[in-house]
């Protein structure tokens, strides 16, 4: 009952906050300089046409109504109409958010499975040369650019070495599940890198904190073997943090594979944002928009959920 309660009032919460962001998005869209009507039309209309296209999207309207029509639209009309592509804006981003969620799903993978890995060998090796290693690498790691990361994934496993396709999301004649994931390997590996550092770093710390704590040295006194004092206790301890550092860096991993998909040409929603900026195709910016920070917020709400399961004293 408690935890449902819980979820309940973050669902509440979760309301002025999309309000915030329904508000900013909207002005991006008055804000930003240029008429995107004018620069759509404007050389195969007429000027009087031109201002019948302006009045079937409700720009001649006062903001307040141009708002409160927009933010009826996200709900009934499919995000509105995007000028460019003339159809529902969630029908023209959703194929594509679809392709940017299998990426984030990779990096995810790749973020929590090596992160926690490099964080329990340099926790374990504490002040040994495997912890100063590892820490070279997340300190070096966290210091690059994922835009100049990928480039060099590219030269070295693509061109080079021919290992792993050079871009796209499936070869020409498509082959099913194993070439996805061919695919996914170097835009997933650059999209996880800072992110799973991060993940690193919290890990090692969480682990050296535990394993210098008084119950654990009563346990390797007793003769409790490492590994089990490893899985059995230190891990369900920094278990918590753990996963809640997971559930803030999937939100930046939503966010930064946008720049990893102009790297290696995958069809995301970060492609089609960037035509949309082009385009001067307001709706649809402001419709990703939203859709990236919906799916921010219910990343951040299950995992609420989840470090509260995990640790019931949060809970109490």
């Amino acid at each position: 009952m408690g935890t449902l309660k819980h979820v309940l009032w973050r669902l509440l919460n979760v309301v002025p906050v999309l309000f915030v962001v329904s508000v900013l998005t909207f002005a991006i869209g008055v804000l930003t300089p240029g008429d995107p009507i004018q620069a759509q039309f404007a050389r195969t209309h007429t000027p009087e046409q031109v201002e019948a296209i302006r009045e079937s999207y409700g720009l001649n309207l006062p903001l307040w109504q141009q708002y409160f029509q927009w933010l009826a639209s996200l709900v009934t009309a499919g995000g509105g109409n995007s000028i460019v592509h003339n159809a529902p804006v969630f029908d023209v981003l959703l194929p594509n958010f679809r392709n940017t969620l299998i990426l984030t799903a990779a990096g995810v993978a790749i973020c929590a499975v090596f992160g926690i890995l490099i964080g329990l060998v340099a926790g374990t090796s504490h002040g040994r040369f495997l912890d100063r290693f590892a820490m070279f690498f997340v300190q070096v790691g966290s210091n690059l650019s994922v835009y100049w990361f990928g480039l060099v994934l590219i030269l070295a496993f693509a061109l080079q070495l021919k290992w792993l396709p050079v871009s796209g999301m499936e070869s020409r004649n498509g082959g099913g599940f194993g070439d996805l994931v061919e695919h996914l390997v170097l835009p997933g590996i650059s999209a996880a890198l800072i992110s799973m550092l991060v993940l690193a770093r919290f890990t090692r710390l969480g682990v050296i904190q535990e394993s210098n704590s008084d119950y654990i040295r009563t346990f390797r006194s007793q003769g409790v073997p490492q590994w089990k004092l490893l899985g059995k206790h230190v891990g369900r301890n920094i278990l918590p943090p753990v996963v809640n550092i997971i559930g803030l860096e999937i939100g930046t991993l939503i966010t930064g594979v946008i720049f990893v998909e102009s790297v290696f040409n995958w069809p995301g929603i970060g492609t089609q944002l960037v035509n949309a900026v082009n385009g001067k195709d307001f709706p649809l910016i402001q419709g990703g928009v939203v859709l990236v920070a919906l799916c921010y917020l219910l990343v951040n709400l299950l995992t609420d959920v989840a470090v509260d399961a995990l640790n019931p004293r949060i809970r109490r």
